[in-house]
């Protein structure tokens, strides 16, 4: 489905402050797959998302969704196959917008915009279903402005917006960090209850190595611009945390300390 083809993205090339992040990346993502990533600070985490994403351009290499190039395809032409998930729970959602008002922006992804009223009635019932789905009570607050909602709910409701208008890829960009554990457990159990309904494809960035083990079905290590490892779910099971940190440090020759991945409780 999507394929990252020796990828390079270099900040401030010819300068004193050159920095290459991402050094002939290669992944392939295939249908249906769901993908944890970790690695230590500066592994080009984020990069790849946001080259993924469309946020950035690849100086080197080129990237293929469904056999589309779509390397230098713009954010709001990918925004139709492509949703994003953020680590601030304020980024997903419209402050002084309501739920409904929010879910009405969600529902027209990758649609022509026009001047019209933004919640159609006949669309409510759709909503209030899907958000029933949520078990948080939010289909009783249509009506309530997101900011006034707690930031568990705030990232449940961005998830669900994210996932309205099914994408051919769902990207979780550390979407729990900001969250305290209880809440983080919450939500990704929604995250993986959305994912394996619709069987979305998905790439998750996560700081946590308990998620990175437990969600999903492959596991890849970044290491200075690379994979240094993409490990698939039956091999996946069996590890801890700490044989995890070991096959890092194997695969890398780097140890993977406490600065650079924060561990799960």
């Amino acid at each position: 489905m999507l394929q990252l083809n020796n990828i390079h993205k270099i900040f401030e090339a010819g300068t004193i402050n050159e920095n290459h992040v991402l050094k002939g990346l290669n992944l392939k993502v295939e249908k249906g797959d769901f993908i944890s990533i970790i690695g230590g600070n500066g592994a080009g985490k984020s990069t790849l998302m946001n080259v993924i994403s469309g946020n950035l351009t690849p100086d080197l290499g080129d990237i293929q969704l469904n056999g589309q190039d779509i390397t230098k395809a713009k954010i709001i032409e990918r925004s139709k196959y492509i949703s994003r998930v953020f680590q601030d729970p304020k980024m997903g959602t419209a402050a002084r917008l309501t739920i409904e008002e929010n879910l009405a922006i969600a529902h027209k992804r990758g649609q022509k915009r026009g001047l019209d009223w933004g919640v159609k009635e006949h669309h409510k019932e759709q909503y209030i279903k899907a958000l029933e789905e949520l078990d948080l009570g939010l289909e009783q607050r249509l009506k309530t402005d997101t900011q006034f909602l707690s930031g568990g709910q705030r990232q449940a409701l961005t998830l669900l917006m994210a996932t309205l208008v099914r994408p051919e890829i769902l990207l979780l960009d550390e979407h729990t960090a900001a969250l305290d554990p209880k809440t983080s457990e919450m939500v990704m159990r929604l995250t993986d209850k959305l994912v394996q309904k619709q069987q979305l494809t998905t790439i998750m960035i996560t700081h946590n190595m308990e998620h990175a083990i437990k969600y999903g079905n492959r596991l890849v290590m970044l290491h200075q611009g690379q994979v240094a490892a993409d490990i698939k779910k039956d091999q996946a099971k069996p590890l801890t945390v700490k044989k995890l940190m070991e096959l890092f440090q194997k695969s890398s020759g780097q140890e993977l300390i406490s600065d650079d991945v924060i561990l799960g409780s």
